[in-house]
């Protein structure tokens, strides 16, 4: 190596020392696609903000989105294109800003064109651009539609599909005709296909999470995968034959990496339904809880790899993988790595599906629920090394002040704890850690192509596990309500607030028409659920209202067809394990970055992400936030991250793990940042949406060096 470099990198006058040998298969300083480029590296090559002048990033613009609500978010990660930043408001308007000033150019509603067919579209991550040198398209989903905008100008291209949207309820290959789905995660382009998932209802009325690839100009479907295989395909003995047709989910929502030069998608799928109980789904259930290799052309299956086998524990598979180039034993090998809520990353040949270490099946308690057939064994990977503590054992339990650890050991009787794989009890309660949030989540993670690092975060939240056995009662009312309700609300409607709020007292809030309305529309967070049958949102609300409506009749009506194949047992909430004053309820911390070196599977580093100033105030070391959003590494020497509960964007030295610079945002970061350059100046954007137990927002904030200083 040239002597003279290595002393320009010892005075940290350049940023990175790259191999002769590293190859780069993208140009990383463009960001035009979820995740940067299609291998979903969330890296940027640009480095004139870099570890000697991070420290003087200041506000560059904002743009205020002027449609935030309670309880809204934006997750939206922007890209890029010929200057023009492309993103989503809280209420999925796509609008276009000039990159260097954040002036609006362009908005567009999407209730415009869908006249009020759904007024709830769901959370966005962000949309898709495709280009054939000539025709620019914006690409993106508001609710069960995907659509296609003139990427210069926002107005509806009328060519594509239904004069500008398709109704992604059609053309699954399933008998559903309506059910819940938006598609949340941006597709990701190959040729002239856009290749897409979807998000689906995690109950038995949740239709098959099928992948599909559409025609970017027409809206025609061009090919499907059947994630839960139909007769005859590859994996379908993997299912009960009689309930299979029943399941749903197996789908993918957390997006796609491409490997362009090879045609070859790369498709994390979450769980099936029920999530919680699977006696209706005997067996590993293909392809659920899998990372899957596909022809990007014609959607063909190359390999697989099942992390999870019938999950009963909500464990999918939470961000698009890694496409990565390792170097191991002296041999370099195009690899992807997928990141997990377990705490786990899974590495394997990109071409093959072999992995990089080996990985082992472990036997695994068993359950005891009635119907329930649990799997024996589950996969552990040798290495990489995990980036989180596994298992939440008595030296976990909060005990940072007497207070706490007696709250939460109150919070703990009769609840079992220390084995990441206990299953649901309904004689008890488990605590499930990693937590149903995770390890990692949707930000998906960082890979440095130069040094081979895998930046990643991670929540460290135990939760609790309940479910109950259905009660069947006599009122279709409140079975309708366990059916579609009860897993955020809880069977006993308190719902746990501020992400679930309580339905005990909900007749002194809305009337009978503002609380069908809200059913049928959706609100927030809160998806719409307009696919189920009239008769039955009307029943569901009389029971809300207090009003029992016992009819044998009506029960008889409403006793045949898909939507009464009830779970013989339901989860009894989402809940955390919190003092009663919101902390977590194990030793921090609470949240992590880690930097794992991915020619060792070694971890390099790992820092707290995020404090609770309050804490700190009192003398406790900062102990880490739950956090929602990825990190960013760059050539300058840099990981960006926000994601945290603090409100708080953050640079950490990518070497070190040190944080160099911070800054408050006007609400939470949880989303992923993006990095580009426009006029020879490099930003830093940021969505600050809010939500997730913080004070929603509605802005986009961009960072960059000062004009007058050195960089």
């Amino acid at each position: 190596m040239n002597k003279n470099f290595c002393f320009l990198l010892g005075l940290g006058l350049l940023a990175s020392c790259r191999e002769p040998e590293v190859q780069l298969d993208h140009d990383y300083s463009q960001w035009q696609t979820f995740g940067g480029t299609k291998d979903a590296a969330r890296y940027s090559s640009l480095d004139q903000i870099n570890t000697q002048n991070v420290q003087q990033l200041e506000l560059a613009w904002t743009y205020r989105t002027g449609d935030a609500t309670d309880r809204s978010q934006i997750q939206c990660q922007p890209i890029v294109v010929n200057g023009m930043l492309y993103a989503t408001s809280p209420q999925v308007n796509v609008f276009a800003l000039d990159a260097a000033t954040g002036a609006e150019i362009w908005r567009f509603n999407p209730f415009q064109l869908l006249g009020g067919q759904n007024s709830w579209a769901g959370t966005n991550r962000g949309v898709t651009y495709w280009t054939d040198g000539t025709a620019e398209r914006i690409l993106f989903c508001a609710g069960n539609w995907l659509m296609s905008l003139d990427a210069k100008t926002g107005q509806p291209d009328t060519a594509f599909g239904d004069g500008g949207k398709v109704d992604l309820q059609k053309d699954l290959d399933t008998e559903m005709e309506q059910f819940l789905i938006v598609s949340n995660t941006p597709g990701i382009i190959y040729q002239d296909k856009l290749i897409l998932g979807m998000r689906l209802s995690e109950g038995l009325d949740g239709a098959p999470g099928h992948i599909r690839a559409y025609n970017v100009r027409t809206g025609k479907r061009e090919w499907i995968f059947h994630t839960i295989p139909h007769p005859g395909e590859f994996g379908n003995e993997t299912w009960q034959e009689e309930f299979r047709d029943y399941i749903g989910g197996a789908n993918n929502w957390a997006g796609m990496s491409l490997d362009e030069a090879r045609g070859i998608v790369y498709v994390p799928t979450g769980s099936a339904t029920y999530d919680f109980w699977g006696g209706y789904r005997h067996g590993a259930n293909l392809f659920a809880n899998s990372l899957i290799a596909l022809d990007a052309n014609t959607g063909k299956r190359i390999w697989h790899f099942q992390a999870v086998h019938h999950d009963v524990w909500d464990r999918d598979f939470p961000a698009n993988p890694n496409l990565i180039r390792i170097k191991k034993d002296g041999k370099w090998i195009d690899a992807v790595a997928q990141t997990s809520k377990q705490g786990y990353v899974y590495a394997f040949d990109r071409v093959t599906g072999q992995p990089i270490w080996p990985i082992e099946e472990r036997e695994v308690p068993q359950s005891t629920l009635a119907g329930e057939q649990t799997w024996p064994t589950q996969p552990h990977p040798t290495l990489p090394e995990p980036y989180m503590r596994m298992v939440y054992t008595e030296n976990e339990i909060l005990r940072l002040t007497p207070e706490w650890e007696k709250d939460i050991r109150a919070k703990l009787e009769n609840v079992h704890y220390g084995n990441m794989w206990l299953p649901p009890s309904d004689s008890h309660g488990v605590v499930l850690f990693p937590g149903m949030d995770g390890g990692a989540e949707w930000g998906g993670s960082s890979f440095d192509p130069l040094t081979q690092t895998l930046f990643v975060n991670a929540n460290e939240m135990p939760w609790i596990l309940r479910v109950t056995a259905n009660p069947k009662f006599a009122d279709m009312g409140q079975n309708i309500y366990v059916n579609y309700c009860a897993n955020c609300h809880g069977m006993n409607r308190k719902g746990n607030p501020p992400a679930f709020p309580s339905l005990e007292n909900i007749a002194s809030k809305l009337s009978r028409p503002e609380l069908a309305s809200l059913i049928n529309n959706g609100k927030g967070a809160m998806p719409a659920f307009a696919h189920i049958p009239e008769k039955e949102r009307a029943l569901l609300v009389d029971f809300l209202l207090g009003i029992e409506k016992t009819d044998n009749a009506e029960k008889n009506e409403l006793a045949g067809g898909r939507e009464r194949l009830y779970p013989q047992f339901y989860l009894n909430g989402y809940s955390r394990l919190l003092t009663e004053d919101g902390y977590p309820g194990i030793q921090p911390p609470w949240g992590t970055l880690s930097a794992i070196d991915m020619n060792t599977g070694k971890i390099k580093w790992q820092s707290v992400l995020g404090e609770f100033e309050a804490l700190t105030q009192k003398g406790i070391p900062p102990t880490g936030t739950e956090n929602y959003g990825g990190p960013v590494s760059t050539a300058g020497g840099l990981v960006f991250i926000a994601a945290t509960k603090d409100e708080k964007i953050r640079a950490f030295d990518k070497e070190t793990g040190k944080v160099l610079w911070e800054a408050k945002l006007p609400a939470a970061g949880h989303a992923t940042p993006a990095v580009y350059e426009k006029d020879g100046k490099q930003f830093v954007v940021i969505a600050c949406g809010g939500g997730k137990g913080t004070p929603s927002g509605d802005s986009y904030v961009a960072f960059a060096l000062p004009d007058n200083k050195p960089k």
